[in-house]
């Protein structure tokens, strides 16, 4: 960046022609600006790379590749030139963030992830159809336009294979990152198109497993990793349509020759997609509006912050439906901010009742933050609880967490709804769920010792072990439903069995009908979806 940002200050027009206004960032190979082109006023993202080593070829190649390509979803080149120092690419500028920034920043849900990727394939057939073989797909290198829907552009075309074109690596070394590289490269053999087929595989599982199916804690253990394959996605993923889950794994055959091509990979992508958000008649799914997905979690925030300013003492009268409209509309927003408003609104209550529970509660919330940062739209699941204790139904969360994709963060949230539960039926002075028992005096007024809120929570917790039991059942039961669903009926019988068999050995006390009942409930909606 340094040498480059020297350049343009020296200069106030790059190549006679275009004006830099500001860096938008740098890599080994050089650094990008956002400049002004002043014989059309088109701002225009200007790539700079030095000419040093192989850096000014592999920007000529890129160029070139560039120039052939002429596709929605590949970045367009403007203009090409070089001077004594430099070489300049001219891009379309087109604001956004990378897809490696959206997963990151956990903003990449299933549909998008699926419908960027079948993008990135899209264009990958266009620049296949032209002889030109990228070899360097991965998420830094896919950039996902603002605006509304998923507009994903392949960049970078630097490293890029062309046909009858002389290679610029020497043999046996291998360009690219490795995280991305498929094994027939690493074995030493030609690159071909089924290379980038597998590229936007890893990009795909790990968008939708939540994590890198081969990164290892060092280059040698990832390059094994990658020989070995990955792992079959349903190991993670069971909720997923059968078509996605195969589209990802033809794309991940370490055989480069039964891979599909860019095209086929799309078009299956699309389909699976579109029997992912229901098949009409069907009968297996149903088509769930757009809009719910996010009227969901804003309306989980809206309860969250508008019940606790209501129930818990402290802001005057008809905040707490101004605290909800706020959380709800943070949550449209932005996920985070919605979850991280909803968990705030209790502490001040909490904290005119006992400074240490205040402070008890805002170390939980935190932690749930921190555990719910990747999934911020199901950070408030847990609330469920709440609404479903009074009608005996506490047993069917389970099911309702199953849209959270990790088995950890599943159980936390089971947990924390059985515990939730126990909390707002204390409130109400109303029985506690599963044993009926009444809501226990904690004792901690005025106490500004978290430990020894710590600790009265905990005596409350032993004198009601239900409580206590039954979170550890509902929080394993969660966490292993996608497992029993994968093993097919006789695993979603042995899990329903153990689930009864479970709550009513370690709480012998509670009421067996609704718990049976939810129990059946779960294991049929399981066994059907």
């Amino acid at each position: 960046m340094s040498n480059a940002a020297s350049a343009l200050v020296q200069s106030d027009l790059v190549l006679g022609r275009y004006r830099p206004l500001r860096p938008l960032g740098s890599g080994g190979s050089g650094s990008v600006w956002l400049a002004r082109d002043e014989q059309n006023g088109l701002d225009v993202a200007l790539k700079i790379v030095p000419r040093e080593g192989k850096a000014a070829s592999r920007a000529e190649r890129e160029a070139e590749a560039a120039a052939r390509l002429r596709h929605p979803s590949c970045q367009r080149a403007y203009g090409f030139g070089r001077d004594s120092q430099h070489v300049y690419i001219a891009y379309e500028y087109v604001p956004g963030r990378t897809f490696r920034e959206a997963l990151r920043g956990g903003e990449l849900d299933d549909a998008s992830a699926i419908e960027a990727s079948a993008q990135v394939l899209e264009a990958l057939a266009h620049a296949h159809g032209r002889g030109i073989v990228h070899r360097d797909i991965k998420p830094s290198n896919v950039l996902l336009a603002e605006g509304r829907g998923v507009n994903a552009k392949v960049l970078d075309f630097g490293l890029a294979q062309i046909q009858e074109a002389e290679t610029l690596t020497a043999q046996g070394d291998v360009p690219g990152t490795l995280a991305y590289i498929a094994p027939e490269r690493l074995a030493g053999a030609l690159t071909t198109e089924a290379a980038d087929i597998w590229a936007v595989g890893v990009m795909l599982w790990e968008a939708l497993a939540g994590r890198h199916p081969f990164w290892r804690s060092s280059l040698l253990e990832t390059a094994r990793a990658i020989e070995e394959g990955a792992p079959r996605l349903e190991t993670l993923r069971p909720d997923l349509p059968k078509p996605i889950l195969a589209a990802v794994n033809r794309a991940l055959d370490l055989n480069p020759v039964r891979r599909p091509s860019a095209a086929a990979l799309a078009g299956a992508l699309r389909l699976g997609e579109r029997k992912r958000r229901g098949r009409k008649g069907g009968g297996q799914t149903l088509a769930v509006p757009a809009a719910v997905p996010r009227l969901v979690p804003a309306s989980l925030a809206a309860l969250v912050a508008g019940w606790t300013a209501w129930a818990l003492p402290f802001f005057p009268a008809g905040w707490s439906l101004g605290l909800g409209g706020l959380a709800a509309g943070a949550t449209l927003l932005d996920a985070r901010l919605g979850l991280a408003f909803a968990l705030a609104v209790p502490v001040l209550p909490l904290g005119n009742l006992a400074l240490g529970l205040a402070v008890l509660y805002g170390c939980l919330a935190a932690a749930l933050l921190a555990v719910m940062w990747r999934e911020p739209e199901r950070g408030l699941l847990f609330s469920l609880g709440g609404l479903l204790a009074p009608i005996s139904a506490l047993g069917l969360f389970p099911l309702a967490a199953l849209s959270v994709r990790s088995p950890g963060r599943r159980a936390v949230q089971a947990a924390a709804a059985v515990l939730v539960a126990g909390v707002v039926a204390g409130v109400r002075g109303v029985p506690l769920p599963f044993d009926a028992g009444a809501p226990p005096d904690l004792g901690i007024a005025a106490s500004g010792d978290p430990l020894a809120v710590l600790a009265a929570l905990r005596t409350a917790l032993v004198a009601h072990p239900a409580l206590a039991f039954e979170a550890v059942v509902l929080a394993t039961v969660a966490a292993l439903l996608p497992l029993a669903r994968r093993r097919g009926l006789w695993g979603i019988a042995a899990l329903g069995a153990a689930f009864v068999v479970g709550a009513l050995l370690l709480a012998p006390g509670v009421a067996v009908a609704p718990l049976v009942v939810a129990v059946w409930a779960t294991c049929l909606a399981v066994a059907v979806r």
